[in-house]
């Protein structure tokens, strides 16, 4: 079944089947990542506006990237170069931004439901990148396309997150995906970073908090590192020892969860304060994973909301999967094939 989105703003009043049909969409443009030919002309010709007035790194290049890989071209607006620093209003400056003709705005924010307030005011589609401590759909999608891959399905799981869980919008788009699945989360931090409202942030959905890290990991089929902002590890509250001691996520605590359990980390992460190198480099991490499917489930939200999937028809990452330079280049790369 073919799904239409006019913008992508939050996963909380998205259903499963719409959610499957996404990370669908993202299965092909994961496959183009391994190729040597990585461009499509599926938006040749379409520009992508970036309208990021919150500093980003990942999440900006990211989409950066998986524009340029459609053939798109793209405009910047970053936080430290933008007009709101002044005095223009922020539908002042997306309205400048639409003055342009982009065909797809994607954007990111420090306050909850400035996405929402401009996909309102605008026609072009828009595509919530992270807002305040809403959500942060794109990074759910990866996130769950990331756990599927390595699990073979986003069904009935038992989910650890750890860290500051009140501030952090990665945690509540997963929540909100991942509970349509039947998954069951437990939370764990610092009890100031882990309010008891949070306990119904998803009507329906399994939520506990826990207190104790070797509690929150028994189970566990998948753990959800949050970063912690250092500036709020401070005396007399909690200190960057205390929060170690406590509830950073090293080896010793990991066994606790399933063996096949995997590791999530949106990044940046804070080595040696919410996780320990062995384990963000160990066999059970997929961050390295995260960021590569972040692209492709980024390839496929602009591909949908620029121009729609097709009724019929093959997708367009097809174009450069049969493409005889790439079919070429993987024969020759795969061993696998050389004794067969």
């Amino acid at each position: 079944m073919t799904h239409r989105f006019r913008d992508l703003l939050a996963l909380e009043p998205l259903s499963a089947d719409e959610l499957t049909f996404l990370l669908d969409q993202a299965k092909p443009f994961q496959e183009i990542q391994r190729h040597p030919l990585k461009k499509l002309a599926t938006l040749r010709g379409k520009t992508v506006a970036l309208a990021f007035f919150e500093n980003s790194t990942r999440t900006r290049i990211s989409f950066g990237t998986a524009a340029s890989r459609l053939g798109a071209d793209t405009m910047n607006l970053q936080a430290e170069a933008s007009s709101l620093k002044k005095g223009e209003s922020l539908l002042d400056t997306v309205y400048t931004l639409n003055a342009m003709k982009p065909d797809c705005l994607v954007m990111r924010h420090a306050s909850s439901g400035a996405c929402d307030f401009v996909a309102r005011h605008l026609d072009t589609p828009v595509i919530n990148a992270g807002d305040g401590t809403h959500e942060h759909p794109s990074q759910g999608l990866l996130d769950a396309l990331t756990i599927r891959d390595r699990k073979g399905s986003i069904e009935n799981l038992n989910v650890a997150i750890l860290g500051d869980i009140s501030h952090s919008r990665v945690a509540r788009s997963n929540i909100h995906l991942l509970g349509k699945f039947g998954c069951r989360f437990t939370l764990c931090g610092p009890a100031m970073w882990v309010p008891r409202e949070l306990e119904e942030i998803d009507r329906g959905v399994s939520i506990r908090r826990v207190f104790r890290v070797d509690e929150a990991l028994e189970g566990a089929d998948v753990v959800l590192v949050l970063r912690v902002q250092t500036e709020r590890l401070h005396e007399p509250a909690l200190s960057a020892s205390d929060y170690i001691l406590l509830y950073q996520l090293n080896a010793d605590r990991l066994r606790r969860a399933k063996p096949d359990a995997v590791v999530l980390h949106p990044g940046p992460m804070n080595r040696g304060i919410e996780i320990t190198p062995e384990v963000a480099d160990g066999p059970q991490s997929c961050v390295l994973e995260q960021v590569t499917n972040g692209i492709a489930v980024r390839m496929a939200l602009l591909y949908l909301l620029t121009v729609g999937a097709p009724e019929e028809g093959a997708h367009p990452a097809a174009e450069a999967q049969a493409s005889p330079h790439n079919r070429r280049a993987t024969d020759v790369k795969d061993p696998s094939h050389a004794s067969r």
